[in-house]
């Protein structure tokens, strides 16, 4: 992975949260210096500053909950092509931003495997797992929605962007889970998904169910794109986000699912996403991340630097 060209993808998506605030999120990755982080290790980095959302006409939905419709559909649209543009030849990270951001990203990766042949797989580091429609959503914030959209489900046509390489809902797993609605369960079920939550963590450990799937992803030279959610990390230690949720994984098997990332060799791309910095504590969380992604491009645990808060 080392030598690899990186380009830093700003994406100010704040449309699908129930907040205000993760708007500000790229510029606070910056800040925490993922530039520098990801140079450090050999790469070649290019921050190709902050994407816009495309125009999108999306008309009303009978679901009056739902708000920002056309928005969302328009970042969709754009990440989408950003993503399968810029996964030719090199890694993307995008800096979110809110989950609906991961709508269009893995849109547009599932889009550059079927050019190459190969299929795509995603990791799904969240403590929710985003599979509401347009008509199950009852909070009506997009941000839950990416992964039912993803990976094809029905009634997002006519108002979200066509999606025409949809990902095989069996080819995604999901780790960290700890708060999903009824109506997702039923749907996780029935999709296929392969779903890792806290128990199962608590029981097993989270280094032999990862292992399992990335031998998965080797074997059938898949394509792998992972995206990382704050409240996938306990509040305690990633207070910077808005849908924080108790009993998240820890600093050690956060930075463990990172290096045996890296030590697969297989990540083509990257999401970083639900950083609000108006709830963080002096940036702790932006830094938290920005290690989590340098744990995943190589840094080793001897290389951690020493910080104070």
């Amino acid at each position: 992975m080392r030598g690899l060209r990186c380009v830093l993808v700003g994406a100010p998506v704040q449309a699908g949260a129930g907040r205000r605030g993760c708007d500000m999120g790229p510029s606070a990755y910056r800040a925490a210096g993922i530039a520098e982080a990801v140079s450090d290790l050999g790469f070649a980095v290019i921050d190709a500053g902050n994407l816009e959302a495309a125009p999108w006409p999306a008309p009303a939905h009978p679901n009056g909950a739902i708000r920002n419709l056309p928005e969302v559909a328009g970042w969709t649209a754009t990440l989408a092509e950003t993503a399968e543009r810029l996964a030719a030849d090199s890694l993307p990270l995008f800096l979110g931003g809110d989950h609906s951001l991961s709508a269009g990203t893995i849109a547009g990766m599932s889009r550059r495997a079927r050019a190459e042949g190969r299929p795509l797989f995603v990791l799904w580091l969240d403590s929710h797992p985003d599979f509401h429609t347009l008509d199950t959503t009852t909070s009506g914030n997009l941000h839950g929605v990416p992964m039912a959209y993803a990976t094809g489900r029905s009634g997002f046509a006519g108002y979200f962007p066509p999606l025409d390489a949809p990902v095989d809902p069996r080819r995604v797993c999901m780790f960290g889970l700890r708060s999903v609605d009824p109506a997702e369960r039923a749907a996780l079920r029935e999709a296929g998904v392969r779903v890792h939550d806290m128990r199962l963590i608590d029981e097993e450990g989270i280094a032999r169910p990862l292992a399992a799937f990335l031998d998965e992803v080797a074997a059938a030279e898949g394509l792998l794109h992972v995206s990382l959610d704050v409240d996938f990390l306990d509040p305690g230690i990633a207070p910077g986000v808005g849908t924080t949720v108790p009993g998240g994984t820890s600093f050690r098997e956060a930075h463990l699912v990172m290096e045996m990332l890296h030590d697969s060799g297989l990540v083509r791309g990257l999401d970083l996403v639900e950083l609000n910095p108006f709830l963080d504590e002096r940036g702790r969380t932006a830094l938290l991340m920005v290690d989590l992604a340098a744990s995943l491009l190589g840094r080793r645990v001897l290389d951690r630097p020493t910080r104070s808060f």
